[in-house]
């Protein structure tokens, strides 16, 4: 064979594995996903990341394991996409969870996937963002798929208060899936296709004898309103990401840099004679601290944070001259 021909057939073999990367757990899997009102992982990415930015890590890997058949079951990628790209120009690093690929199940390979972005961000500064879509640990690969959660959970620790790690739960997460969330920075969930609970409805029924639904025991509005786990409930996939890549632009890369600078046609120094009456002279006389909130920040917007949880504070971001 001439060596163009060698390099021809090399090309087409990395073609043809990409194509099957990009197929997920293929097409029926993908239009039930769809069909329950979610995107899939490589839509999710396309969408959140400025248009072109995403570099992706590990597009090949698959699970190493060979126990319960699963030696017969490989998808290139193993249930999660990985990788780092632009939000308005800045740097992220971001993975996304296949539910077609194994219920988007964590693995060996699928957490080492998780690992690898996780340092690259510690060791440039710049923040994760986890698309979370997963069943929990892939129960076929036992402690060993445990053991991936434990790596995932330290490097969550290390990470706190150094860079920003913001988790969407965008389905029906459970078990490690949740854990690791519910200790990143910032959680946003979509009401009425996502969950995180620790084990669902069938388990309580059977251990407890208690019949509680899905959206009770972990919707959007339960963490929300009632956990305080959740800090934002969005109205589908697109809200969600578009929420995220809001809150990423209040926020600084890592610890040791400065919020995003945002140029402002709001004076510095205007005065508002509205502010005089807004509070009213008698201390049992209501008043929305929003509408103070308003008059003073930067062309009057303010991004709430965890709204519907503790409503005796309001707590989130705005700018003044700019920062």
């Amino acid at each position: 064979m001439k060596p163009e021909s060698r390099v021809q057939s090399k090309l087409e073999r990395l073609k043809e594995r990409s194509r099957l990367a990009e197929e997920g757990g293929g097409k029926a899997r993908i239009e039930k996903q769809k069909a329950a009102g979610k995107m899939t992982a490589r839509e999710r990415i396309d969408f959140f990341l400025d248009e072109g930015s995403f570099e992706e890590f590990d597009k090949f890997v698959v699970h190493r394991s060979t126990d319960f058949g699963l030696e017969s079951q490989k998808y290139p990628g193993d249930g999660v996409i990985t990788g780092h790209g632009l939000i308005d120009g800045r740097e992220v690093f971001v993975f996304a969870q296949d539910f077609t690929v194994f219920g988007g199940s964590l693995s060996e390979t699928h957490a080492q996937k998780i690992c690898k972005i996780m340092d690259l961000a510690m060791k440039t500064g710049a923040p994760v963002v986890g698309l979370n879509d997963s069943g929990g640990a892939r129960i076929q690969e036992g402690v060993v798929s445990l053991g991936g959660y434990a790596d995932i959970f330290l490097r969550n620790t290390l990470a706190s208060g150094v860079i920003p790690q913001i988790s969407c739960i965008l389905g029906p997460c459970a078990g490690g899936a949740v854990y690791s969330p519910a200790i990143t920075d910032f959680n946003v969930m979509v009401k009425d296709t996502s969950y995180m609970f620790i084990t669902g409805p069938d388990v309580i029924k059977t251990v407890t004898h208690e019949e509680v639904t899905k959206e009770e025991l972990g919707g959007a509005m339960t963490h929300n309103a009632k956990s305080g786990v959740a800090h934002f409930a969005a109205d589908s996939d697109e809200h969600a990401l578009r929420i995220t890549r809001e809150l990423i632009s209040f926020i600084p890369s890592n610890n040791l840099d400065d919020p995003p600078f945002v140029p402002t046609a709001d004076p510095s120094d205007r005065a508002d004679e509205a502010l005089n009456s807004m509070v009213p002279a008698s201390s049992n006389q209501p008043y929305d601290i929003r509408d103070i909130i308003h008059n003073v920040v930067d062309d009057g917007y303010f991004f709430e944070v965890q709204e519907h949880y503790a409503q005796n504070i309001v707590i989130g971001f705005s700018r003044l001259g700019g920062s």
